[in-house]
């Protein structure tokens, strides 16, 4: 080969390589959309986890506004939420089967997040009578919540089973909320910003922490 002529080719062999390259990661960006989470309303989720009262919604479901009171005693509302990604769970202090590993993978959600100001954690007492404010102050110390982060919450009982049944899709079983009824359920819910459920997630199984750490990241992106 002339190596005059192998000089000259060059540079025109590095814009070609360039452009190729452009080429590929333009093709490759246009070929992999941006991945996007559903939007869950009551008819897009099992009936059975769903109140028959508002099974038939299919659009606009926003999780309901709520009155909770926290381990410090102070009171929880939609309003300390507005604006934030949270992770719903319902748990009680006295478990000893799901609920301390709930506990524990939400302590490892919050180390994550925890420099993120619109992230934040929301747990639900299902036993409110027994999980009076100094137990929560104690489980919360004991399980290090971040107050700023997280709410380990009471409340009244049927307020509550009311919203794990017709706000969040919680549980499969059917109640009333009275003395009787009892829910238990190792669902993690996701919330954007809007109210919307945007994921259901096994809070016992640390794959499905890890899609939840992801799923997170991508609403962050998508209220940007």
């Amino acid at each position: 080969m002339n190596l005059k002529f192998f000089k000259k080719s060059v540079p025109t062999l590095i814009i070609m390589a360039f452009f190729s390259v452009g080429m590929i990661y333009a093709i490759y960006t246009l070929l992999t959309p941006e991945k996007k989470l559903p939007v869950f309303n009551p008819a897009d989720v099992n009936p059975k986890l769903v109140d028959e009262s508002v099974v038939h919604i299919r659009r606009s479901h926003k999780v309901a506004d709520f009155k909770l009171i926290n381990q410090n005693g102070e009171i929880v509302t939609q309003k300390d939420y507005d604006g934030k990604i949270y992770v719903t769970d319902f748990f009680f202090t006295r478990c000893m089967t799901i609920c301390p590993v709930m506990t524990n993978n939400m302590g490892k959600l919050q180390e994550v997040f925890k420099n993120e100001d619109d992230i934040k954690f929301l747990s639900i007492s299902v036993t409110p009578v027994m999980d009076s404010i100094p137990i929560l102050k104690e489980y919360a110390i004991r399980k290090g919540v971040m107050d700023d982060k997280w709410n380990i919450t009471t409340g009244d009982k049927k307020h509550i089973y009311e919203l794990a049944r017709k706000s969040y899709f919680a549980v499969l079983d059917e109640g009333d909320g009275g003395v009787q009824d009892f829910i238990h359920t190792e669902n993690f819910i996701l919330v954007d910003k809007k109210r919307q459920i945007r994921g259901f997630y096994d809070g016992t199984d640390s794959k499905d922490i890890e899609r939840l750490v992801l799923d997170i990241k991508i609403l962050q992106n998508e209220s940007k």
